[in-house]
């Protein structure tokens, strides 16, 4: 079963749950901004970043009137440490997806510049994997974290691939510098958007189980349990 927090913070997973939904749609459409280049849209997107901002800091200042007050069991204080990691990253989730929307507006300013599949498949990649995120922590479900964290490899070579594709593009064509730049711009926010839904990811683990799974403890914490039981050698 997943972990239950306490009664009295049903009001501050509500609040969660309201900065889940407005950063995730925040994300939609600053994809659908790249891909229309729609400049209403980009400015929209900025503009809401605002009310992300706000819920951000309402948030962190519930979880710690928690610890000011408190009363909470060792599963309680595990799920308010990991919303507080969980709320500063769909905070920068949201920054991001304004830094992606001020990019369209800059790319807008030049002629339509096409834009690589790569891109796209790292936009594509990157909403599927913020999604599943806050799925996994919507339903507590660590499967589904795990495999979150899985997904992010395959973003990352995208990513080098963008570089080295911009790069060759500059070289060949110096005069399109200022927009290429701007178009891996893109791709760098897209892929540490792909980062924080990790991060989210095993934090959602770390809520329900009490693991910490960053940097490969997940597969690491079997293998050091068997060294554990060895006798040292001499």
């Amino acid at each position: 079963m997943p972990t239950s927090p306490g009664n009295f913070t049903e009001p501050l997973k509500r609040k969660l749950l309201k900065l889940c939904a407005l950063v995730e749609e925040n994300a939609r459409r600053c994809i659908l901004s790249v891909r229309t280049r729609d400049r209403q849209a980009a400015q929209n997107v900025i503009e809401a970043d605002h009310p992300i901002d706000v819920l951000e800091i309402e948030i962190e200042e519930h979880c710690v009137r928690l610890f000011q007050v408190g009363g909470l069991s060792a599963s309680d204080v595990r799920y308010v440490v990991g919303i507080l990691k969980i709320n500063s990253d769909l905070e920068r989730v949201g920054d991001l997806a304004a830094n992606i929307a001020r990019r369209v507006l800059s790319i807008g300013q030049h002629e339509q510049l096409a834009l690589p599949n790569e891109l796209m498949e790292i936009a594509e990649r990157t909403l599927a994997m913020l999604t599943a995120s806050l799925d996994a922590l919507v339903h507590m479900d660590t499967g589904m974290a795990r495999e979150v964290c899985s997904m992010d490899n395959r973003v990352d070579l995208l990513y080098r691939h963008m570089y080295d594709l911009v790069r060759d593009r500059i070289q060949a064509n110096p005069v399109q510098t200022e927009r290429l730049i701007h178009m891996l711009g893109l791709a760098r926010s897209m892929e540490r958007i792909a980062d924080y839904s990790t991060n989210i990811a095993e934090n959602v683990v770390f809520i329900h189980e009490g693991r910490i799974i960053r940097h490969g403890r997940d597969t690491e914490d079997s293998g050091d349990a068997r060294r554990e039981t060895q006798s040292p050698s001499t």
